[in-house]
């Protein structure tokens, strides 16, 4: 049974009686009360955050304006100085704020370069500033973090996510309300890169190593893409999404666009210099958890937790194809991981089932519903989820990493081998859905489990859920549930070094302290 559920049993004619008592009380249904004074929370908060707060937030002040903090929202940035405030309570006519969003013959000063606010979305702000604009914002749902304030731990939160820079200098890593960088060696951290986002889901750098994509969010709350000036330590862009925490950001080979999946079982597709959106595939019917572009850029790869990886063409926002079979039983569980071969149309996925298994994009035989014709290769399960693989550079190799019951393995494989499918194997794979016979489906589970070899395993306390290979090949880096950043040689599968990424500070005031 499924962790979060719980399974209540009762006698029959109780069952009975409780259902028809169920069915018998009338549904409640929530009605606002239209004299109740507006919530900045609730309703005006949100505005802000999809509309506003990727300019003006600690990170990327425009205009020396800052709208996370509540009291620097109502005074306002460059103007404060020459008097003008941005809220007035109860004074909408002379609220700078409300004179931005106001617009005149169909434009409005604010948002720069948008469309207008919708004017329901006006009616609501002017009203809450004629109401007071009063502030019912949860003490534990404000923004305490910034450059000015960073977090402390009080011990090493799990990590999610980490990356090497291209020129193999830098290692990123995500922490509560922030990036981290590193000296690649574990020497030294060089930066603190914080933003909006509670939680940091996935790092990526850019292609030229200039520019670093983080995404992430705060549950139930907002989600958030980030692009960070690398070498300038600066937030370029904040691309506030939707209103729960975005997942497997990855950029397009030529550093332009940037993807990513959600938890409205979309995939996304962004420019990285301006946030304009130019992809939107809805086909997953699940939380979509990582993506990855092809080598050419023109179509993205994606998978989640409905079990499915899909390939959606860029320039026609296109679903093209299942690359692995949707067929029941085919998968169990969720996928959580991909990888992209470095020289080869190729890529590797894994997921709850534990099996590292590789696939093509080309199709080599006729299509048929739920066939698992693009797979190349399966490896045995390892213990547990797979929750990150990643090929070598000069991709013979790949490393998987798995959790279970607080135990994580990180274990590396071959991957030079024969890629072309036999026709006999061919053949079977091109047979009818259901038509396939016990004998042939151990066939292809021979084919399937040739080639493979397990090249060492590396064995460890806590949960491993991010990996990432050293730009030499030589090593790989790996993280998860205690913390604890691991360099892993590839040849031996030995732990040479190992670091906490971030800084432990003893009796911190509360206020400031992350625990998790």
């Amino acid at each position: 049974m499924p962790p979060g559920f719980l399974r209540l049993i009762f006698p029959a004619v109780a069952l009975t009686l409780a259902v028809s008592s169920i069915a018998a009380a009338p549904k409640k249904v929530e009605v606002e009360d239209p004299s109740k004074p507006i919530s900045y929370f609730k309703k005006i908060r949100p505005i802000f955050q999809a509309n506003c707060q990727g300019c003006h937030q600690p990170a990327k002040a425009k205009g020396d304006y800052v709208m996370t903090d509540f009291e620097k929202l109502l005074r306002g940035g460059e103007s404060a100085e020459k008097g003008e405030l941005a809220v007035v309570p109860k004074e909408p006519e002379i609220s700078l704020l409300v004179k931005q969003i106001t617009p005149v013959n169909g434009e409005a000063e604010m948002p720069p370069k948008k469309k207008p606010l919708h004017e329901m979305e006006i009616a609501l702000i002017r009203r809450w500033v004629s109401e007071g604009a009063i502030d019912d914002t949860p003490a534990n749902a404000k923004q305490r973090f910034d450059a000015e304030h960073p977090p402390l731990y009080s011990r090493p939160p799990l990590v999610t996510s980490l990356d090497v820079s291209p020129d193999g200098l830098l290692l990123a890593v995500a922490g509560f309300h922030e990036v981290l960088l590193w000296k690649s060696d574990g020497s030294a951290q060089v930066a603190r890169l914080i933003g909006l986002s509670e939680r940091i889901q996935t790092v990526r750098f850019s292609p030229d190593g200039k520019k670093l994509a983080a995404c992430g969010g705060r549950p139930a709350q907002m989600g958030e893409i980030q692009i960070w000036d690398v070498e300038k330590r600066a937030l370029t862009l904040s691309i506030p999404f939707g209103y729960d925490t975005v997942y497997g950001v990855n950029w397009s080979p030529d550093g332009k666009l940037v993807s990513f999946g959600a938890s409205d079982n979309t995939l996304r597709a962004f420019d990285a210099a301006t946030g304009a959106q130019v992809l939107q595939q809805s086909s997953h019917s699940d939380w979509v958890l990582d993506t990855v572009f092809t080598h050419k850029g023109d179509k993205v790869l994606s998978v989640g937790r409905d079990m499915s990886t899909k390939l959606t063409e860029v320039a026609t926002q296109r679903f093209i194809d299942n690359i692995s079979s949707i067929t029941p039983g085919a998968l169990r569980g969720g996928l959580h991981a991909l990888a992209r071969h470095p020289q080869r149309e190729e890529f590797m996925i894994g997921g709850s089932d534990g099996i590292p298994q590789a696939y093509r994009i080309e199709r080599k035989v006729q299509r048929r519903i739920g066939d698992n014709a693009l797979c190349i290769r399966k490896w045995p399960a390892m213990e547990g989820r797979l929750y990150a693989v990643d090929f070598a550079p000069d991709g013979k190799s790949f490393a998987a990493a798995s959790s279970l019951d607080g135990k994580g393995d990180v274990n590396f494989y071959n991957y030079d081998m024969s890629t072309e499918m036999p026709a006999d194997m061919l053949a079977i794979e091109n047979k009818a859905d259901g038509s396939r016979t016990p004998e042939d489906k151990a066939k292809l589970d021979t084919y399937y489990s040739s080639d493979t070899k397990l090249l060492g395993s590396a064995k460890i306390t806590g949960g491993i859920y991010t990996l990432r290979y050293a730009r030499d090949g030589k090593h790989v880096f790996a993280a998860g549930e205690d913390g604890k950043v691991r360099l892993i040689d590839a040849a031996t599968a030995n732990v040479v070094k190992e670091f906490v990424p971030v800084p432990i500070v003893a009796n911190a005031s509360p206020a400031q302290t992350v625990s998790k």
